[in-house]
């Protein structure tokens, strides 16, 4: 193999490494947040209080997006990951409250 082949392989490698450690990362991340959110939807449960809140929802689609924008990713991606994490939030609040 040449120098420069060889050294795009090292370089690949160094980028795949960081993108398995920003993937465990995102699922600890996501396992604690949704910890906190099954903590939401049983205090919701025992009070009788609705498994969505759309005003919430919005302050944080909202928060999110400009995160996104500051952070150099795509909002409209932001909202759509949000907007799916917050569907599994409602899912998981209503299997409470039944």
């Amino acid at each position: 193999m040449s120098d420069a082949i060889t050294r795009a392989a090292e370089v690949l490698k160094g980028h795949r490494d960081s993108i398995d450690r920003l993937d465990a990362i995102l699922v600890y991340t996501l396992g604690e947040r949704f910890k906190h959110t099954q903590a939401v939807g049983k205090l919701k449960a025992e009070h009788a209080l609705p498994p969505s809140d759309p005003a919430r929802e919005e302050q944080q689609i909202a928060r999110l997006t400009e995160l996104a924008s500051q952070a150099d990713l795509d909002p409209e991606f932001a909202k759509k990951f949000l907007n799916f994490i917050i569907q599994e939030v409602i899912q998981h609040h209503k299997q409470h409250q039944s």
